[in-house]
């Protein structure tokens, strides 16, 4: 990867979001076909060849992984559809105090796919990689970048980040609390204990991979600018609570202990997108909230903020209630069979949102940049 490429700068964010990440994937084709379309480009094109910079949390960890490795979005698909159910089997019952799936069949699949012997400084890697884990020793979040120039990528350092196991970077970010074990990584002579990066505030990566590829602290700082920047930034589908029925004694602890997570990353995500919003210029994107709207300017030169765009954004999602489904012509789905992150049995019904939320992907998002 030539990290000093002079032409305009590509970047590309997936949501975590578990099985649900195959809701991005159909979304991400849809930008392969495309791209490969415009370019001129051969069946062999893939997301790798037009990227520079590709990030993913949790689910999207595995996504960005392989496209940075020069996967065809295809062959993700088939790994979500061939190894969903074993990444999905029961705790056995003494573990299920502490989680409710095992974690290596997931480990086992990501070894298989990735490679045991790559690490995060891996020469394999086609774009620059980031992953964002949570460092549950330390208690921070721990976005692992394999930017060679990063602090602590340092190759003298005992403890450099670039000799980390990939499989094992992508198994930590994964992690989810209550769903799968914590992840034991050695990083130099010390081990710490990780789990899912969604439970940091980075479950949406978008505005944390623009800052780590332009700020000064991460030592890339590639130029800014809408015509000198994308970022591209793909969802899992959200699932906004439906509280319409709610009442106060209904709020009780065990109601509390559940929602509040939930909340507090559907919150963060949201944050993460209005962030690009505001300091990008945003040519796509479903409305945030009734006050601020989708502040989509399809001329690609205004910013929200009233200050000149660091960027052009483009944001492709889906919303899995049953107005959003009703949106999307599928009104026939059960929200329940799709909203949760083991949804494994239902893997045909999360990739027919997916198809049907690709149409938000138009060859004008990528043109000013090709």
């Amino acid at each position: 990867m030539d990290h000093m490429h002079a032409g305009p700068r590509r970047l590309l964010a997936i949501d975590g979001g578990g099985i649900r990440g195959l809701i991005a994937i159909e979304i991400l084709e849809a930008v392969e076909r495309s791209l490969a379309s415009q370019l001129g480009a051969g069946p062999d094109f893939v997301l790798a060849d037009w990227f520079h910079y590709i990030a993913g949390t949790s689910t999207g960890a595995i996504i960005a992984t392989g496209l940075s490795l020069g996967m065809k979005v295809d062959q993700l698909r088939r790994f979500y559809i061939e190894q969903g159910r074993a990444m999905f089997g029961r705790a056995r019952l003494l573990h299920r105090i502490r989680y409710r799936f095992e974690g290596r069949p997931l480990a086992d699949a990501l070894r298989e796919a990735f490679g045991a012997e790559r690490t995060l400084g891996s020469a394999d890697l086609r774009t620059l990689l980031l992953v964002v884990l949570r460092n549950a020793t330390t208690d921070s979040p721990w976005p692992l970048s394999s930017n060679p120039a990063a602090l602590y990528n340092d190759r003298a350092l005992p403890d450099c980040n670039l000799d980390l196991p990939l499989w094992q970077i992508v198994r930590a970010s994964t992690a989810a609390p209550t769903f799968f074990p914590p992840e034991a990584v050695k990083v130099g002579p010390r081990r710490f204990l990780f789990e899912d990066g969604g439970v940091t505030p980075y479950n949406n990566p978008a505005f944390l991979l623009f800052l780590m590829a332009t700020t000064a602290p991460y030592r890339l700082q590639w130029p800014t600018g809408p015509d000198r920047m994308l970022l591209v930034s793909v969802g899992t589908g959200t699932v906004p609570q439906d509280g319409a029925g709610l009442r106060p004694g209904g709020m009780s602890l065990l109601f509390e202990a559940a929602a509040v997570p939930k909340a507090l990353t559907f919150a963060a995500l949201n944050q993460q997108d209005l962030m690009c919003r505001m300091f990008g210029a945003t040519l796509a994107g479903e409305s945030l909230d009734g006050e601020v709207g989708s502040l989509v300017d399809p001329s690609g030169d205004a910013g929200a903020s009233g200050l000149p765009p660091l960027f052009s954004y483009v944001r492709y999602n889906a919303e899995l209630t049953r107005a959003g489904l009703g949106a999307l012509n599928l009104a026939e789905i059960q929200t329940a069979s799709i909203q949760r992150m083991d949804s494994v049995l239902h893997i045909d019904d999360l990739r027919r949102v997916g198809v049907a939320a690709s149409a938000q992907v138009r060859p004008e998002h990528f043109i000013r940049h090709l």
